[in-house]
């Protein structure tokens, strides 16, 4: 079905710009040769988005949110891992097989993958405590407003600081998140580690090449921004390509570890 993973952390080595343009360069190679499995597992996300987006309008009630919050880490990593094993399989010049490659996801759900969904699943769930906890410190003696269509109410002098302690707490939040799982989950999907063991080398490959990383990151953020006006359809384009992207720039990171460890000077 799929190649049985190594043991261990492969070996990584220094990342640069070169890296992310070819990273992007093959993603979106990738996507033309492979649209259907792009487009399928873009397609999660976009239904998961646009239906919880339109309950959300048609009620008026945000903790529909909450829902799609909840829903996106349990489901995200698998749909990840799927653009990452096809990928792979282009790579390595072999076929792709619909049954192997869901076969594949399917058989993570017995490897270190759950896990991981549940730490993300618990930031997620974390930030809202701490979201609602901002609000209260900085709303809680105001007067009661529907802040889902009172939106005047940001534009005091309380809403703006809401505002922007909740921007910053949030960024570092996402900041985090971006930084354990940027190399766990391909590194789940390739080797045979633990979840914690995944997550610290991924950290530890953000913090010893900052620039470049936070860089990836903030693209990452930028480009889904954008591609999610109108109506998450950009997300159709830009997530496979970034989910494959993220596949050929761990494969590089490994590579370029691999050609240091034997001696040699790897590619730019």
């Amino acid at each position: 079905m799929g190649q049985e993973p190594q043991l261990g952390v492969p070996p990584l080595g220094r990342v640069t710009f070169a890296m992310l343009r070819e990273a992007l360069r093959r993603g979106w190679a990738d996507l033309r040769r492979a649209p259907f499995f792009g487009v399928f597992f873009a397609l999660v996300y976009v239904l998961v988005g646009l239906l919880f987006a339109l309950v959300t309008w048609a009620t008026g009630k945000s903790y529909w949110l909450v829902f799609a919050a909840v829903g996106f880490p349990l489901v995200g990593p698998f749909a990840a891992v799927g653009l990452y094993e096809v990928s792979r399989r282009l790579a390595q010049g072999r076929a792709l097989d619909i049954y192997q490659i869901f076969g594949v996801i399917a058989m993570q759900s017995k490897r270190q993958l759950p896990s991981i969904c549940a730490i993300v699943l618990f930031m997620f769930l974390f930030w809202f405590f701490i979201a609602h906890m901002i609000f209260a410190l900085f709303m809680g003696f105001s007067t009661m407003t529907n802040v889902s269509s009172s939106y005047e109410v940001y534009f005091t002098p309380e809403g703006i600081a809401m505002l922007s302690v909740g921007t910053v707490v949030g960024a570092l939040f996402a900041l985090l998140l971006y930084m354990i799982t940027v190399i766990a989950l391909p590194l789940l999907l390739d080797r045979e580690v633990d979840f914690v063991t995944a997550m610290i080398t991924s950290f530890q490959t953000v913090l010893a090449n900052p620039v470049p990383m936070l860089a990836w990151g903030a693209f990452i953020g930028v480009v889904t921004l954008l591609a999610m006006v109108p109506w998450f359809l950009g997300l159709f384009i830009v997530l496979p390509v970034l989910g494959h992207a993220t596949w050929h720039l761990y494969d590089q990171i490994v590579a370029a570890g691999e050609a240091l460890s034997e001696g040699a000077v790897p590619a730019t």
